[in-house]
């Protein structure tokens, strides 16, 4: 299925149509603030198995980022953060950033592993956010890309709906993304460190 939506003029309608696919373990493509983003619900186990199986890696392997509506979501799947973590999440997001914090006890629940932490996203992009709040739960997410290059087709959700058509339940066209990755940014030990940069540097 594909469908269109405005960033600008959000048609609650087409979120509706996503959140019904995802509630019945449908994967699909999200524009976000960065690359487009393969997604299911985190609450749905056959969308996880569905995605990991879309990316070629069993689901206990998997290393997928979580995208929440707002900070207050965190908690259920996180543990508490020292000052300077804090800080900077209040300070960078929404925005393109993976920010990696020391999981709770749902994550290795949830993905069948012994996961400690997490890396959660709160883009910029009304759409997205909008989705992982009327969806109740937040998206399990990973790049739309091959290995770690970036190519062309990420940017284009046309070119996203033709080539993995028979993969993905729908894809959501918010517009053109762009093909520069999250700065991802490692917060396990209580401190800021950058392992991967993107467009963005922290504030």
């Amino acid at each position: 299925m594909y469908l269109e939506v405005s960033e600008y003029n959000i048609d609650q309608r087409q979120i509706q149509k996503v959140i019904d696919l995802l509630k019945k373990g449908g994967i699909g493509a999200i524009p976000t603030d960065t690359v487009y983003a393969f997604c299911c619900d985190l609450r749905n186990k056959k969308g996880l198995e569905k995605l990991a199986q879309l990316k070629g890696i069993q689901l206990k392997k998997a290393n997928f980022s979580l995208i929440f509506p707002d900070l207050s979501s965190l908690s259920e799947y996180t543990r508490s953060v020292n000052k300077v973590v804090f800080k900077a999440l209040n300070k960078n997001l929404p925005g393109p950033f993976t920010f990696i914090l020391p999981a709770s006890q749902e994550i290795p629940k949830l993905f069948g592993n012994k996961k400690k932490t997490v890396g959660i996203r709160i883009p910029a992009n009304e759409i997205t956010r909008l989705i992982s709040m009327e969806l109740g739960n937040p998206l399990v997410v990973t790049s739309v890309h091959d290995e770690d290059e970036i190519l062309e087709y990420t940017t284009d959700p046309n070119e996203i709906f033709q080539r993995f058509e028979s993969k993905l339940d729908f894809v959501l066209d918010g517009g053109y993304g762009k093909n520069i990755a999250s700065t991802v940014v490692n917060c396990e030990e209580g401190e800021l460190e950058i392992i991967r940069e993107g467009e963005e540097q922290l504030l």
